[in-house]
């Protein structure tokens, strides 16, 4: 039986490059800066390098609880995949269809946008571009794709951007044994996450931004940031903290903190490869209603994510990226259901993060004029991609530059809070039971469209 022999540490990226970073000193006290911004997480680090971009004479201080990466920057499944994963019609409703579109594609371009901007500041990233595999197992879930696909037509997806493909296409470049076919999305890389997040911090700094690590914000209002290290006072103020953004009493209900975890195997050796090929890295996804995400590493080991237990009461957080063993359980179920051919390898690492997610569980980016307080967050496992546009954003509206960027639908959204507990708490675990059910029911009932209690669950929780 598979066994980790490592739950936390971070993550098993920071493993990779050689353990936990060493601390940045913290903030030595009261300053005052022009722009201060909360998070060194990739959110914080591309606004501040945009911003830096722009006008290097800025003085830029970032606060972080931990270290630069500590949270889902430097934990997450590593697939750039530049994609439109909310709801159209949620962001219609203070928008047009083409600012829409012209969103769409400006999240498309972000994939070059890294690959340039890392080639540019000598960040190795292991950064490699290719395809993403979004795998179907079953008929309901084929015709998701296929619904994926028209949907994707009808808003002007760039002719060539995806394409379907059968299971026997599909398992010339990765033999995913049930597989009845795949979507393919064209123009998406795989990352080591912590290499990019830390090499975007060295990038930073040596631009002039001062991180204080070990410095916790306690309160972020009009003016200045409150830390248990010292105030920075700061016109501008940017709040990067994502999952993380429940932790201030101020905003404990605007965002949720949702759990996602990750195992890898050890490196694997030719024989393994042999049989499962994926000769070209592609990124791997399924369309099941609990869906896995996965990587070939640089390094021959695979990695397979999901949400596992994906809510802790009260929108706690895990504890220096430990998860439960029931996730870990999980993960080692969808990566045999997806790929029976690593039954016998060892899991090395397990780990978690947190994920911010709004109440409509659609991204969102802003500038309040009136205290001078930015935001960015509720990637809903999309942070790689969209945060960089959305520090181009921040750039931009805290500049005070009216551009297609700042006029994009995502822009100063209101979103109502989420419910007080133990509502919320019921709530999506109960959406997420409700996922497990539909999974299996589509299963074993080799239904043709989705389980009615999948779209109940989409229905209970405004998703």
């Amino acid at each position: 039986m598979m066994t980790q022999t490592t739950n936390g540490n971070v993550s098993f990226w920071y493993a990779d490059i050689g353990g936990v970073p060493a601390y940045r000193p913290p903030l030595p006290g009261n300053r005052r800066a022009d722009i201060c911004i909360v998070g060194a997480g990739y959110t914080g680090l591309w606004t501040a390098y945009y911003l830096k971009q722009a006008n290097p004479a800025l003085d830029i201080a970032i606060v972080e609880k931990e270290f630069a990466g500590y949270g889902a920057s430097g934990r997450n499944g590593g697939s750039l995949s530049g994609g439109f994963g909310w709801s159209r019609k949620k962001y219609l409703q203070n928008s047009t269809r083409a600012q829409i579109i012209a969103f769409e594609r400006a999240l498309m371009e972000t994939v070059g946008e890294i690959d340039r901007v890392t080639r540019a500041e000598g960040i190795e990233a292991d950064l490699h571009l290719t395809d993403g595999l979004r795998v179907a197992c079953t008929p309901a879930q084929m015709a998701r794709l296929r619904q994926r696909m028209s949907e994707a037509a009808n808003w002007d997806q760039p002719e060539g951007r995806s394409e379907l493909i059968d299971g026997a296409a599909l398992r010339d470049r990765i033999n995913v044994p049930n597989a009845l076919g795949a979507l393919v999305t064209h123009g998406v890389a795989r990352i080591q996450p912590a290499k990019l997040v830390r090499g975007l911090a060295a990038t930073v700094a040596r631009m002039g931004v001062k991180i204080y690590e070990q410095t916790c914000a306690l309160d972020i209002r009009k003016g200045e940031v409150v830390t248990d290290r010292g105030v920075v006072q700061a016109e501008r103020i940017v709040r990067a903290t994502e999952g993380y953004t429940a932790s201030l009493e101020a905003f404990r209900k605007l965002w949720i903190p949702l759990n996602s975890a990750i195992i890898v195997t050890e490196p694997l050796g030719p024989e393994i490869w042999d049989k499962i090929g994926w000769a070209n890295g592609e990124t791997l996804g399924d369309a099941s209603h609990v869906y896995a995400y996965s990587q070939r590493t640089r390094d021959n080991r695979i990695t397979m994510g999901g949400r596992g237990i994906p809510y802790r009461f009260g929108s706690a957080v895990d504890h220096n990226g430990v998860t439960q063993a029931e996730s870990i359980r999980q993960l080692r179920a969808m990566l045999f259901r997806l790929l029976p051919q690593l039954r016998d390898v060892q899991i090395d690492h397990a780990w978690c993060g947190v994920l911010g997610t709004p109440r409509d569980w659609c991204a969102t980016v802003g500038l309040d004029e009136k205290t001078g307080i930015a935001w960015a967050g509720g990637y809903v496992g999309l942070g790689i991609s969209t945060s960089n546009l959305a520090g181009r954003t921040l750039a931009d509206l805290l500049l005070d530059r009216k551009t297609d960027l700042t006029r994009m639908p995502w822009v100063n959204r209101e979103v109502r809070a989420w419910e007080p507990e133990p509502f919320r708490w019921l709530g999506i675990r109960s959406m997420y039971k409700l996922y497990h059910m539909a999974d299996r029911r589509e299963t074993a009932r080799n239904l043709p469209s989705t389980s009615r209690l999948a779209s109940f669950a989409d229905w209970l929780t405004g998703r």
